[in-house]
């Protein structure tokens, strides 16, 4: 349904789009957004800050079922974390994630911020959490939202022009070095990726340079994290540069390359490593699809375990009650009370 509240009105680039489901797949998680995070606070003073007030340790992602917006953006990714000091206090982080100019940026992230970001206890004079919204920004053009918006207010406003904290990170400012550096090899590629999406010599010069540390990965994350990254980059690359990228990786001995989720473009790319393949291929093929199958339901089981985790653990912090728990999580009373 068009939109037609002027208030509320977006540019076309907020529509979600499948470089935000990529950004969302990559930080969902909460030790790849943890590392995503630390690279931030070296680039962004304000960021560098609040991480230094939070423990990172403790950060839960709040289920996207608990927002009442219904025009969230697709990269939009909610989390809460303790404070650093032991204090028994929590704070929020919101995740946004732009790859071009968008007008109503803020107001979609205050809608989100107020439907999403509370506490409920009989203690609290204000129900809601103070929050850290990050923006994160990979476009061609040079833009920050928050670069004019104190403009002309009284000094007594300064920093108070937003219901919430938000600091602005350009993805580019983050240096290569500290992306290869990164413990996380699927961070740091990510990262990479999206910075050099409209960088075709950048992209085939850095993005190769992760071979190492991604032969040291599981088969099966290693492969889903280049299908993941050649699903992405066919938004903004030729099949050709896809084609040297997967050269790239295949020539050091690797079992897998870049592909494209079986299209006619897969079928293209696989022709053209064909020769260093043919005789594994059926047989890399079975053990792949085997471990993949294996992975999946590992990490179902996991996710159940994780979900009850996070519904007993919001309960037991106040930040739902535990009929909303029921509501939202699907569990009984029972299991999320149990120890």
């Amino acid at each position: 349904m068009e939109n037609t509240n002027p208030m509320t009105k977006v540019d076309e680039t907020s529509e979600p789009k499948p470089h935000d489901a990529f950004f969302r797949w990559l930080f969902g998680d909460v030790g790849r957004l943890r590392h995503l995070l630390v690279l931030s606070g070296k680039v962004n003073r304000d960021i560098g800050e609040f991480i230094s007030e939070v423990n990172l340790d403790t950060l839960v992602r709040i289920p996207d079922s608990y927002s009442e917006v219904a025009e969230t953006g697709e990269a939009d990714l909610a989390f809460r974390v303790e404070v650093a000091s032991g204090a028994p206090l929590l704070v929020g982080i919101l995740v946004e994630h732009k790859s071009g100019r968008d007008s109503g940026t803020l107001d979609q992230i205050a809608r989100y911020v107020n439907s999403v970001m509370k506490i409920y206890s009989e203690h609290r004079a204000f129900s809601g959490l103070p929050t850290m919204a990050i923006i994160f920004y990979n476009g061609r053009e040079n833009w920050n939202p928050l670069g004019s918006i104190e403009d002309r207010y009284p000094s007594c406003f300064r920093g108070r022009i937003l219901p919430f904290a938000c600091s602005f990170v350009n993805m580019i400012d983050i240096p290569d070095s500290d992306c290869l550096a990164c413990e996380d090899t699927a961070t740091g590629m990510g990262i990479v990726a999206m910075k050099y999406a409209y960088d075709r010599e950048q992209l085939l010069q850095v993005l190769p340079q992760f071979k190492e540390p991604l032969q040291r990965m599981p088969y099966d994350k290693a492969a889903c994290l280049l299908a993941k990254i050649s699903i992405y980059l066919k938004e903004y690359v030729t099949k050709d540069v896809l084609k040297e990228l997967d050269m790239a990786f295949v020539s050091i001995g690797q079992k897998y390359g870049f592909v494209s989720a079986g299209d006619e473009f897969r079928r293209e790319i696989a022709e053209a490593r064909a020769e260093v393949q043919a005789k594994t291929q059926a047989e890399e093929q079975a053990k792949a699809q085997k471990q993949i199958a294996n992975a999946r339901s590992d990490e179902q089981a996991k996710a159940e375990e994780n979900k009850l985790a996070t519904a007993q653990k919001m309960v037991r912090d106040g930040v739902i009650s535990v009929e909303n728990a029921i509501s939202y999580f699907g569990y009984s009373k029972e299991q999320i009370l149990a120890k």
